[in-house]
């Protein structure tokens, strides 16, 4: 699994939209979705993580996983 993927998981959860999370947070529309391409900065990392109540420890283990 990739760092987005994780994210849309715990999103869909929680019914949640990564759109809704992105305009939330001020992240550009489709910001999150690069992540799954590239690391993404901590600090975002991190809000994200907080906005979901989750770690971003959390977030970056479930996206090592098969």
């Amino acid at each position: 699994m990739k760092i987005y993927d994780t994210i849309k998981k715990l999103s869909g959860e929680k019914n949640i939209s990564v759109y809704r999370i992105e305009k939330d947070l001020g992240l550009a529309n489709g910001a999150i979705s690069k992540w799954n391409r590239q690391i993404p900065n901590a600090v975002r990392l991190q809000e994200v993580a907080d906005y979901l109540g989750v770690t971003s420890s959390y977030i970056l283990n479930e996206a090592r996983k098969d």
